[in-house]
């Protein structure tokens, strides 16, 4: 049996690029509803249960902390049992806890529906996402990847529909509908998805070997490539910086999408209005995923990295400013934040599959974002915390500005991209 007939090809597009599609959707309703949605719920959840910024930020929190916990896990499994069965249980765990936070009478109710969100987040998220796509494409990479987290991006077109449903419909009413959305959409694309194209006698890019058989069920460490094993990757200090930069990236982007309409609404700016500024966070970063995962199969992806904090860091001082110099700052922060964080997005998988293999990238990049859900965790948190202490998010804003900074010094000091072969690396 060919590999056509067995993965059910169609014309000559090579199945890898299927998968793209299928992933690019699922992270689209992924990163609407469940990611940069939640901005949309905030302010009449926290109004109609009488709940404090903090306490709904908690929320957020949950599904960060848990998702990064389970992460690992996740990455295991997908490298284990294949993205179907985990985007599959993924679904379904995002559709219950949606339904749950629907009918959420207390605080406890609430976070429980988080918690199922976060399950489900893990099992469709850029762990799975990423992984599944990496096991078919070793040179076009960069580019397969940035159009599969462009999906994240083009889920903030999602934001003023959620909004719209929730201001017209109540909270309530919008997350069922929600809730149902997700079932519709992601059961049927989680059939499209394949493990790895060894197993249907065919190899990454869409190479055809002259003799599939012979191919058939190799393993990574069959390819001619560097193959780390999940013990080896944690002994490199390269594995520990990406971690440690991408936990402060993902402080600033949590606490900035989080907390992006509450901080549009406290400046004056009409609800309606926000829930734009809310939704073209994600969408300026969508080019600068698909660009930086396309320049990184041609230069330094290392650079490129350097690059978006620097574009994050002056996105960051834009928000700041924007409620003392002027709206007309909502531009260059859109601008350089989302190039900024959408491009490090963007280029990350690339950079990682580079240094580490893709036998083992799975765990490997499921225990990175694990580390650096601790941001994710500690950004919504501290936004609310700057409001309900300082009434302004100014402040906050301010400080989040060091990180890329830091992150940059860090990156141009030590210099990750060297890393030691694997024969000097000690299991």
């Amino acid at each position: 049996m060919t590999g056509n007939k067995k993965t059910g090809f169609f014309s000559s597009i090579f199945y890898g690029w299927w998968i793209v599609g299928a992933s690019f959707f699922i992270a689209l309703l992924a990163g609407g509803v469940v990611l940069y949605g939640f901005t949309a719920i905030f302010e009449p959840i926290s109004v109609e249960q009488n709940w404090s910024y903090t306490q709904v930020s908690i929320a957020a929190s949950i599904r960060s902390v848990e998702a990064g916990l389970l992460a690992p896990l996740s990455g295991w499994l997908v490298d284990r049992l294949g993205p179907r069965k985990m985007i599959f249980a993924g679904a379904l765990f995002i559709a219950s806890g949606l339904f749950v936070i629907s009918y959420t009478t207390s605080l406890a109710m609430f976070y429980g529906g988080f918690v199922l969100i976060a399950l489900g987040s893990d099992c469709t998220g850029s762990t799975v996402l990423i992984t599944a796509v990496t096991h078919w494409f070793r040179k076009r990479l960069g580019l397969a990847g940035g159009l599969t987290v462009a999906g994240f991006g083009f889920g903030g077109l999602l934001v003023p529909l959620v909004t719209w449903l929730i201001d017209s419909n109540g909270w309530r009413n919008a997350i069922f509908v929600l809730a149902i959305v997700v079932l519709v959409v992601m059961l049927p694309l989680s059939f499209l998805f394949r493990h790895k194209p060894e197993q249907y006698g065919l190899v990454p890019d869409g190479t055809s070997p002259s003799n599939p058989e012979t191919y058939r069920n190799k393993t990574a460490e069959n390819l001619p490539e560097v193959s780390y094993t999940f013990k080896q990757a944690l002994k490199t200090p390269t594995f520990w910086i990406l971690a440690a930069v991408f936990t402060f990236h993902n402080v600033a982007l949590q606490a900035v999408v989080t907390h992006s309409m509450p901080y549009s609404t406290s400046i004056g700016i009409q609800r309606a209005t926000a829930s734009i500024i809310a939704m073209m966070i994600p969408l300026t970063s969508i080019l600068a995923r698909v660009l930086f995962g396309w320049l990184g199969d041609k230069t330094s992806k290392q650079w490129l990295i350097v690059g978006g904090f620097v574009l994050m860091c002056l996105g960051l001082l834009s928000l700041a400013f924007m409620s003392s110099v002027g709206f007309w700052l909502v531009v260059p922060f859109l601008v350089f934040f989302g190039f900024g964080y959408g491009g490090n997005i963007g280029v990350r998988p690339s950079f990682a599959r580079q240094i580490f293999g893709k036998g083992n990238f799975g765990a490997i990049l499921g225990t990175m974002i694990g580390i650096c859900s601790v941001g994710g965790m500690l950004g919504p948190i501290l936004g609310g915390m700057a409001f309900d202490n300082w009434n302004s998010y100014v402040g906050l804003w301010l400080i989040l500005a060091i990180l890329p900074v830091i992150s940059v010094i860090t990156l141009i000091i030590t210099r990750p991209g060297k890393v030691k072969t694997l024969d000097s690396v000690k299991v």
